[in-house]
């Protein structure tokens, strides 16, 4: 799994599996179109993307049947790239998919199954569908906070992306905590200069100035500001 660069909220697109591959020679094809997906992903090429992935699910489902996690991977890499050009539609079905593969093959608290809730949690989010997105970000965490050390920082990354809901909703009581507590953990793990230091720092700085706290805001947009500087 690796984190797309850092925007506002973190998003989780892809799940990188291999080690759960069985040795057969349709695998080198599959990771090297999932490889392709990554560069033109991280490329912005998302519509070029979107059709190599299509093409390392059908060699998944081939080479591996329909229902192994290496088709899960491919469906949240494709889902992922429909995401990015706002094809939500397109999107969530996939993602649904993946998540019930990944439940059947490593049961329902598998830290895969957490990226696929989160993922889709994040596309009821943008569409404003707040009822449905909390529940699936809320077991999100449950299930990575079980999995992982309660410092790592996907951990921080789950809390960002449930105090980006709070926020949306104007529920800035319950949203604060949650920033606070991923930025302590970007902190630690990332160190004070790292580029989702500042993406926290900024979510929280629109917080405050929802609250009427400008001065506080002001303080955490110039640290990130310093941050960004230096990241260059």
């Amino acid at each position: 799994m690796f984190l797309r660069r850092v925007l506002v909220p973190f998003f989780l697109p892809f799940l990188l599996l291999t080690t759960l591959l069985p040795a057969y020679a349709q695998e080198a094809l599959w990771n090297e179109l999932n490889a392709k997906v990554f560069t033109l992903y991280q490329q912005g090429r998302y519509s070029e993307a979107a059709k190599v992935a299509k093409e390392a699910v059908k060699v998944a489902e081939n080479t591996f049947g329909p229902n192994h996690p290496a088709v899960a991977t491919s469906l949240n890499n494709l889902a992922s790239s429909y995401r990015a050009q706002r094809q939500y539609a397109k999107a969530e079905p996939l993602y649904k998919r993946a998540q019930a593969i990944m439940e059947k093959a490593g049961g329902a608290e598998h830290p895969a199954v957490a990226m696929s809730l989160n993922n889709l949690a994040e596309i009821y989010r943008v569409q404003g569908r707040y009822a449905e997105a909390e529940p699936l970000y809320k077991r999100a965490l449950a299930i990575e906070e079980k999995a992982l050390a309660a410092d790592d920082p996907i951990v921080a990354t789950l809390l960002n992306n449930l105090a980006e809901l709070y926020t949306a909703q104007g529920r800035y009581v319950e949203a604060e905590p949650l920033y606070k507590r991923a930025l302590a953990i970007m902190e630690k793990t990332r160190g004070p200069y790292h580029r989702n230091v500042a993406t926290v720092l900024e979510n929280m700085a629109k917080l405050y100035k929802k609250t009427g706290r400008n001065e506080e805001a002001k303080r955490l947009e110039e640290r990130a500001q310093e941050i960004r500087s230096r990241a260059r």
